[in-house]
């Protein structure tokens, strides 16, 4: 062993220590302080800073697999700003914290793609751009190391995507410029256009602030400036401005050509490597402008998609012939991608409302969830049955401070709901967190006809809706016999209550609450939404009305659907039992909500069907029973494995057996999607028929597809309209003018008949 005394004062030397590994350097006392090498008996070789015999300070350290680290190390971690050098030939440099990538970064990999931005814990997360080695880039947010949030996709064609992503996929409102001058706006889901858009032809008025999204420009270059490697972020901001300088310039001085005024070919949208002219989507920001460019007479399109396949396309109108028509082609998009709901910021009408809301349910429900389960009892459903809390700015002994206003809140039978809460499986965490988290409600940005308001929670779990008065004594006075007929019947249709209350405003304003189920709560996309009651008179919905959110009602209506027969008899043995049960209660003007999620049709789907069963995890063999035993119904049925499907927000009771896959409890398994639970009116799989033309409605261009694959879920609704005097007079006076059979309002048990007689019409049985 070689000592030797340094100018600092400490120990240089070489040692074997006892396990074999070699160090030679500085030591203070009888630890490495200082610098020194550091050799492992694996071959690992560290060289650099030392404190008190941890590597801390500026280093290097070479692995025998030739992997090689350069950069600042803190209590024996790779910590700070260093270099990284992998086996593969990938190279990254930027911030690391406890051996992993942590911060601004740059990353070049083996294969020549290239990430620049933010990481979390080795994965990219925050905002970065990454460059493939093709060409084709993004830039936008990231989490987990996928495309998640708002971001662009250029491709080396000179397409550009603005979207929504989530896991990796294109999925929402969307915007997508090609190369020709041509542009798509319209909706995505899981990397395929999905529902209604607006495709701008070369030359027509588009929006002129889409080159760069919102996010991209203000965000996340905000957050980027605001990080603590100054060098890395300048660098990165650089890369920003001139990527928005070019698309900017590409918008001034691009001369589009003409493409011919006929339907563009179809595309796979998933392969993710380029975008054809009708295959891209992008949201628009309300204060979006249009530019001219000079050219009349070119057609803007609305289109339709159904799982990436272009089903419909009509003219909306010639730029020139319509004053102002760039602004009302936007102001028609902005009502259908933007949806019908906006989340309640604070400012907002009801914003105090809503932590109102919010307050009492966590104090209710906090309440409510220690006392022991039990069967419910008479007296839960009595005047009595009531919970009051007053809940002051300030706090009290039993409330905690908060920051809306003074407000008193009254919970009704809580024990009954909680009870139903239970049967449904709601965990009462989930619920409070699903109502009372972090996120903001959102409210229907139009009220229902009755005047009600509607909120739905951010995982869109529930719906919160306002009752009046009387609708309020209607529920409770039902309330007992409800609770029976939902503890009996495991599949009932009708709506599901979890929770009712009432809040007292300064002034005596009062303001009454439903909390129910929401049956589309589901992961696929609900195409078409119908109001089914049975009657005729009004119930057909002004063509200038319609748009993708648009619920619509019995005369809209041109198909019809046959599922299979166990399920149908199920399904009308169960809404037989539903309508007694509301005609007991005299009950009249409840509708079933028809919910359609369409399958695109199979001689138009793309090849990439079956690597998508494949990612989804179905293997060959599932594919070869699908086609050998039920393709004809173009679904796919297998065995129910609990704990592997996606089933509803509340699902409850027994599953109906698939006669032709053979089952006693199935799942529906749709490529590319996931693997679902059926349940009578939940994830049911059926054939569409369109049987009458109806330009209101229709799905698809005339004399195309006349047959649909499709996913129902189906629910009955607005169960708190007595037949009373009111109605009884509205029934005589409507009767002089139109024929009595036909209006909403006639006596519970016709309405039943009725109700029940339609939709044996929809749901026909097959010969």
């Amino acid at each position: 062993m070689a000592t030797e005394e340094t100018s600092t004062g400490n120990i240089q030397r070489g040692n074997t220590l006892p396990n074999g590994d070699i160090y030679v350097g500085n030591f203070a006392g009888l630890v490495p302080h200082g610098f020194g090498k550091y050799m492992w008996t694996d071959g690992t070789l560290y060289y650099g800073e030392w404190d008190t015999r941890k590597m801390t300070g500026r280093g290097a350290i070479q692995w025998p697999s030739g992997a090689s680290y350069d950069g600042d190390l803190c209590g024996g971690f790779i910590d700070g700003a260093g270099t990284f050098k992998g086996v593969d030939g990938s190279l990254y440099k930027g911030s690391w914290r406890m051996n992993k990538k942590h911060g601004m970064g740059t990353m070049v990999y083996a294969n020549s793609d290239t990430y620049e931005g933010f990481w979390n814990e080795g994965l990219p997360e925050g905002f970065g751009k990454y460059t493939w080695a093709d060409g084709n880039a993004y830039i936008g947010s990231w989490k987990s190391g996928k495309m998640n949030g708002r971001g662009v996709m250029k491709w080396t064609n000179g397409d550009t995507l603005d979207c929504d992503w989530v896991n990796g996929l294109a999925h929402g409102k969307g915007f997508c410029k090609y190369a020709s001058g041509a542009c798509y706006i319209g909706m995505w889901d899981r990397g395929l256009k999905d529902g209604h858009g607006m495709f701008y032809q070369p030359g027509s008025k588009m929006p002129c602030n889409l080159e760069v999204s919102e996010c991209v420009t203000d965000h996340d270059v905000s957050s980027a400036s605001s990080s603590g490697n100054e060098n890395a972020n300048r660098g990165l901001l650089f890369l920003l401005q001139n990527l928005c300088n070019m698309w900017r310039i590409r918008s001034i001085f691009h001369r589009p050509r003409r493409i011919s005024n006929g339907t563009a070919p179809l595309f796979d949208d998933n392969s993710g490597n380029h975008l054809s002219e009708d295959s891209s989507t992008v949201p628009l920001t309300a204060d979006e402008c249009f530019q001219d460019n000079g050219v009349d007479k070119v057609l803007v399109y609305e289109r339709e998609y159904v799982q990436g396949v272009l089903i419909s396309e009509k003219p909306k109108g010639h730029d020139s012939g319509m004053p102002d028509s760039g602004k009302t082609q936007e102001h028609t998009w902005q009502k259908q991608a933007g949806g019908p709901m906006e989340t309640i910021y604070k400012g907002h009408r009801s914003y105090y409302l809503m932590l109102n809301l919010q307050l009492g349910i966590r104090y209710t429900v906090g309440k409510i969830t220690p006392v022991p389960l039990r069967e419910v009892r008479s007296n839960d459903f009595g005047p009595r049955a009531r919970i009051r809390m007053y809940f002051p700015c300030e706090g009290s002994q039993y409330t905690p401070p908060h920051c809306s206003v003074n407000f008193f809140w009254k919970d009704y039978c809580p024990m009954v709901f909680r009870n139903l809460r239970e049967m449904f499986h709601i965990d009462a965490a989930d619920y409070m967190m699903s109502i009372c988290g972090d996120d903001s409600l959102k409210e229907l940005s139009s009220p229902g006809k009755s005047g009600s308001i509607f909120y739905l929670s951010q995982d869109e779990r529930f719906v919160i809706k306002t009752l009046r008065k009387a609708e309020l004594k209607i529920l409770l006075k039902m309330l007992p016999k409800y609770y029976n007929h939902v503890r009996a019947y495991d599949n009932t249709l009708i709506t599901k209550f979890f929770g009712v209350h009432r809040i007292t405003l300064k002034g005596g304003r009062k303001v009454r609450f439903v909390v129910m189920g929401n049956m589309f709560c589901t992961e696929l996309r609900i195409h078409r939404k119908y109001d089914l009651k049975g009657s005729t008179q009004g119930r057909s919905t002004k063509t200038q009305n319609i748009n993708e959110n648009t619920t619509l009602k019995d005369l809209d209506l041109s198909y019809v659907f046959h599922v299979d027969k166990p399920w149908r008899d199920a399904l009308f043995r169960q809404i037989s039992l539903d309508c007694m049960f509301l005609e007991s209660q005299s009950i009249i003007d409840y509708s079933m909500l028809l919910g359609i999620h369409f399958r695109a049709p199979s001689h138009l789907k793309t090849s990439s069907s079956h690597q998508n069963s494949l990612e989804s995890g179905i293997s060959d063999t599932d594919l070869l029973q699908y086609e050998e035993k039920s393709s004809w119904k173009g679904f796919m049925l297998v065995a129910h494995e609990p704990g592997t499907t996606v089933g509803g927000s509340h699902i409850r009771g027994s599953m109906v057996r698939a006669s032709e896959a053979g089952y006693e409890e199935v799942d529906l398994v749709l490529p590319g999607t996931g693997r679902f639970r059926v349940q009578l009116g939940v994830n049911m799989p059926a054939r569409a028929l369109k049987v009458r033309e109806d330009m209101n409605t229709e799905l698809e261009n005339p004399n195309s597809i006349e047959e649909y694959d499709v996913v129902l879920y189906l629910g009955i609704i607005d169960i708190l309209q007595e037949y009373n005097v009111s109605k009884r007079v509205e029934h005589a006076v409507k009767s002089l003018k139109f024929d009595p059979l036909s209006i909403s309002a006639v006596d519970p048990s016709s309405y039943a008949k009725r109700f029940v007689k339609f939709l044996e019409s929809v749901f026909p049985e097959q010969d």
